[in-house]
């Protein structure tokens, strides 16, 4: 990802070839290319050996200019240009010249040597390139000592690998060829139609051409990879042919894809049958990246994964198989939504990441319901709703006005807020309606851009909906924030009726206006008179669209006096409140609740308190219904809540010793009938469980019998085997960063110091992520120092710095000793990072913070350095403002409240 900042001067303009041509008249686009110019197709052609430290490549543009110019825009970063040569309608070359406009964005400008008339013009540049050293572009990355090279193009970073129009809007055929070393595979979009031989050690292999794509989706990799067959998918009404299915991986790591390979085939069936459409790109292959920035990247024809999302065994962690199968479900689905049809722009990313997160949690819920993406739908809603309830936080259809907007759009309001309001919606209209307007948007929009015009219009139609429903749903879309709907019951003519209201919701300290409208499809559920099968009460949904101010809700049927549930299913994104005989009636059905609706209850309930509605005491008593669910996803909110209370709320030590013990009779004797060991057979959900409850309780509690039991499998796993190796299969594989965090604690130097020598000896991603998790853990300053330094260097992969980073912040100390750390190699972070992370640069640094001192060093730091690293500045405005949030929250806060 690169910036799109770009200065209004054409001063000391680098150049590479040609004459010396007279500097044009108009200024370096600002944002978006101009539309005058239009690429019609590409030829690119490679030649990579993953051991050098550079590549070249000749790349052919078709472009049709449709207006007089002597010059055209386009992007290129680091790229080094030798020739530029242009072929004219009648077939006339002449050399242009490549001028690097604006280095640090990777905008270019070529020019022509003269005026030329509207027409079709061939532009060809020859040139060379680094590879990539921080997961951009075509970049280099080293497995087992293997070196390999590989693509991440989007969303702006494929002018690191050629030069191009580098937007969504801009969709062509790509011709692809890629010489290689002899040894060395390849692999890329579409499959290989020829291989032949390119000089002594050498071999050139072309590849059909693509569908049209836009540059962000070109693929390839190149590297001693493993190449592994996985089931043909079968034909169907929608795909008359088999589709060729492989796993690739890095050297002798392939066979450990037949898991996930076996699960694709459902996922694209699934997606299939609800599309109406077949998957359209010919052949597909997942790869494991040995090194990757993303969670997974959906190319078209070649998906791409961060490496322990598909190496899976039979001993793998269970986060690790679930997580298996919604990444690939997520990556599968934009092969309809973001690949087949592609957002024009991006600030309609959503279009792309909010239908791929919604459907994924569609397809999971029908192929493996065990794993509750109904519910992780929900959670997702809320932890969106964490961010969007700053004013600082940006909207699901945000303008863009620099690569830092761009940056920084692949955030959880793109992702899970999107999803959620989508599934709002579609509850609103119904599913199989809803199914009938995706349908007739994919077709209408096939191959080519779309906007949230075109969905909201598609579904509207479908609906038979007029211009309230587009209105209610861009809403949502184009303003942040949370609606807060607060509810009232009220007797009028012997009929219950809810009194609803609705406004913006802001946490204590929030300098935010509360004057704000959606269209919000409220949906209530409320007990009647009515008794179910068994005898007992049963209750009614209600619902109506909440598109002004005040609004009321009649409930036929019920009860008197009632109860009233303000979300549903918990299938609106919003955040509720009732008055205190509401909340109380509420309390006494809340296990009568649904899965999601206790969810729902939990967040109310949470939301409450950062409004300084509700106390810490308060909060515990209203949570502790909620402790005995079985419901993994339920019965862990009240442990989380507890956490924040212990290391936020809680100032003295009796205050601790309270939650300590509240927690400890809610949750050992669960733990303790878990067991810590996985049990063969057991379901997954029992094994995230245990690693949840073990977590919380050994390290935001300290309990001693959790602490004694997963420290006896962190010395088990410290301990050296024959080989030389640490004998980490000897923990569960679910807990092993936490029984190793724990020995780092009780041990450490010497268990930092076995750490850290076995990560570069250890190319298991499942192995190397407990090790990374418990050197993460590290409290003892000197040692998490050396942990920090530890990360910034070469046997921490680049993807893998986070995880070393983000631990120990539980105390201002601890963030104390971070921000000096970060202050002081902030350049060596910036470097290894590159601009890909600029937005997370300030969290990295200060988050968890939680007092004015914070927030004032921070904006301190970070104002003289916005334009480091694009998307900083949105970063800094957010991790502000959830600093003075805290503080603001913790001011306000009696901590005396917890002993009562």
């Amino acid at each position: 990802m690169r910036r799109l900042v770009r200065p209004l001067l054409l001063t000391a303009l680098a150049t590479c070839c040609g004459a010396a041509f007279a500097a044009t008249a108009d200024q370096a686009p600002q944002g978006r290319l101009p539309g005058w110019a239009v690429p019609q197709s590409y030829q690119l052609a490679f030649k990579v050996d993953p051991a050098q430290q550079d590549f070249s490549g000749t790349t052919t543009i078709k472009v049709k200019l449709t207006q007089a110019s002597d010059h055209l825009w386009l992007d290129g970063a680091e790229l080094k240009v030798s020739k530029v040569t242009i072929t004219d309608a009648a077939g006339r070359t002449h050399a242009g010249k490549y001028v690097n406009v604006d280095p640090k964005a990777g905008v270019v400008r070529v020019d022509f040597g003269s005026t030329l008339k509207p027409q079709d013009l061939t532009v060809k540049f020859e040139y060379s390139a680094p590879l990539n050293q921080q997961l951009q572009g075509l970049y280099k990355v080293t497995a087992k000592g293997q070196p390999y090279a590989m693509t991440q193009m989007e969303p702006i970073s494929a002018r690191f690998a050629f030069p191009g129009f580098d937007e969504p809007g801009f969709k062509t055929p790509f011709d692809i060829s890629i010489t290689v070393p002899d040894h060395e595979n390849v692999v890329a979009n579409t499959r290989q139609v020829k291989e032949q031989p390119a000089g002594k050690g050498w071999k050139t292999v072309t590849f059909a051409q693509t569908l049209p794509l836009p540059t962000y989706l070109v693929a390839f990799a190149v590297g001693p990879w493993d190449i592994v067959d996985g089931p043909d998918i079968s034909p169907d009404a929608y795909r008359s042919e088999p589709l060729k299915l492989r796993g690739i991986a890095a050297k002798g790591e392939g066979h450990r894809m037949e898991h996930v390979l076996g699960e694709t085939p459902s996922i694209i069936h699934a997606l299939e049958n609800y599309y109406g459409f077949g998957y359209p790109f010919g052949k597909l292959d997942l790869l494991a990246a040995p090194d990757f920035e993303a969670g997974a990247m959906e190319n078209p024809g070649l998906v791409t994964f961060r490496d322990w999302l598909l190496l899976l065994d039979k001993d793998s962690p269970a986060r690790n198989v679930q997580g298996s199968f919604n990444v690939n479900a997520h990556e599968l689905a934009h092969q309809w939504t973001g690949d087949t049809v592609t957002t024009a722009w991006w600030n309609d990313i959503w279009l792309n990441e909010a239908f791929a997160t919604w459907m994924q949690q569609k397809v999971t819920m029908q192929v493996h319901p065990e794993y509750r993406a109904d519910l992780d739908r929900v959670r997702g809603a809320q932890g969106a709703m964490s961010n969007d309830s700053l004013t600082s936080a940006r909207s699901i259809r945000q303008p863009i006005s620099g690569n830092g907007d761009i940056m920084t759009a692949f955030d959880g309001i793109t992702y899970q807020k999107g999803a959620s309001v989508i599934a709002m919606f579609e509850n609103y209209v119904g599913e199989k309606t809803y199914q009938k307007g995706m349908r007739a948007y994919i077709q209408s929009q096939k191959y080519g851009n779309a906007t949230a015009d075109d969905l909201v219009s598609a579904i509207a139609t479908a609906a038979d909906k007029g211009e309230a429903f587009k209105h209610a749903f861009k809403s949502f879309l184009d303003q942040s924030g949370v609606p807060y709907v607060a509810t009232k019951l009220e007797q009028k003519d012997g009929k219950t009726v809810l009194q609803l209201s609705q406004s913006r919701y802001l946490p204590l300290g929030s300098s935010g206006d509360a004057r704000r409208i959606w269209g919000v499809p409220v949906c209530v559920r409320y007990g009647t008179d009515a008794h179910g099968k068994n005898g007992a009460p049963s209750s009614k949904v209600a619902c109506d669209m909440l598109d002004q101010a005040t609004g009321s809700m009649e409930l036929p049927g019920a009860s008197k006096p009632t109860w009233v549930m303000p979300n549903a299913d918990a299938s609106g994104y919003y955040r509720f409140s009732l008055d205190k005989d509401g909340l109380d009636r509420l309390i006494k059905q809340v296990g009568k609740l649904s899965d999601a609706e206790q969810l729902a209850y939990a967040d109310a309930i949470n939301a409450s308190f950062r409004r300084g509605d509700l106390d810490a005491g308060q909060v515990l008593a209203a949570m502790q219904p909620l402790t005995g669910s079985k419901i993994r996803e339920v019965a862990t909110v009240p442990l989380d809540t507890a956490g924040g209370l212990y290391h936020r709320i809680a100032t003295t030590d009796a205050q601790r010793a309270r939650l300590a013990a509240w927690a400890k009779a809610a949750y050992l004797p669960r733990l303790e009938q878990l067991g810590y060991q996985r049990k063969a057979g057991e379901p997954e959900d029992d094994s995230l469980m245990r690693s949840s409850l073990a977590s919380s309780l050994a390290f935001d509690f300290k309990l001693p019998e959790v602490r004694a039991a997963l420290l006896k499998q962190g010395d088990a796993a410290l301990k050296p085997t024959a080989d030389g190796h640490l004998n980490l299969a000897a923990a569960d594989p679910d807990l092993l960063g936490d029984a190793l965090g724990v020995a780092v604690q009780e041990h450490g130097k010497s268990a930092v110091d076995a750490l850290i020598a076995e990560l570069p000896k250890t190319s298991d991603p499942a192995l190397r992520n407990g090790i990374l998790g418990g050197l993460a853990s590290v409290e003892d300053p000197a040692l998490a120092e050396q942990v920090r330094n530890f990360a910034l260097t070469k046997p921490v992969k680049v993807g893998e710095m986070g995880m070393l980073l983000r631990g120990g912040r539980d105390t201002q100390a601890q963030r104390d000793a971070m921000w000096n750390w970060f202050t002081a190699h902030y350049q060596q972070i910036l470097d290894r990072t590159g601009s890909f992370s600029g937005g997370r640069l300030p969290s990295l640094a200060a988050g968890g913070g939680c007092s004015t001192a914070e927030y004032d060093r921070l904006q301190a730091f970070f104002k003289t350095r916005e334009k480091d690293a694009a998307g900083i500045g949105r970063g800094l405005a957010q991790t502000g403002e959830s600093i003075q949030l805290c503080s603001a929250l913790t001011a306000k806060q009696d901590p005396a409240s917890i002993l009562r």
